[in-house]
């Protein structure tokens, strides 16, 4: 399994921060369906302040960047990303690619490359 993590500030207001925690525990159910339709076995968002990390796993051998231009395709994800853009510091029609930044690993126990 492959795992890639992603984050993005939001918006660095509380009343923000807690609707964007409020609409993630009740996702659109096409967004929550498009997830694992583009290849995506596992999503996770995290916080920390207005630091949003998300770690995906995804199943080797996929190609990360096909897998999330699957998921930008698939219908109302658009719509979604204009939903939630109101909370992040992006532009309001920015797609999920110009949002999320990669992170890069630099240490795994089990990893000798890092």
């Amino acid at each position: 399994m492959q795992r890639i993590v992603k984050t993005l500030y939001l918006k660095p207001d509380q009343d923000s921060i807690a609707r964007y925690r409020e609409i993630h525990e009740n996702i659109w159910p096409e967004i929550k369906q498009g997830i694992k339709d583009a290849g995506i076995h596992n999503m996770e968002l995290l916080l920390l302040g207005n630091l949003a990390v998300m770690v995906v796993e995804i199943e080797d051998g996929l190609n990360p960047e096909s897998v999330f231009d699957k998921l930008a395709s698939l219908p109302r994800q658009q719509e979604w990303e204009n939903f939630v853009a109101q909370f992040q510091q992006c532009g309001k029609d920015d797609s999920s690619a110009r949002k999320w930044h990669d992170m890069e690993r630099i240490f795994s126990l089990t990893d000798e490359n890092c």
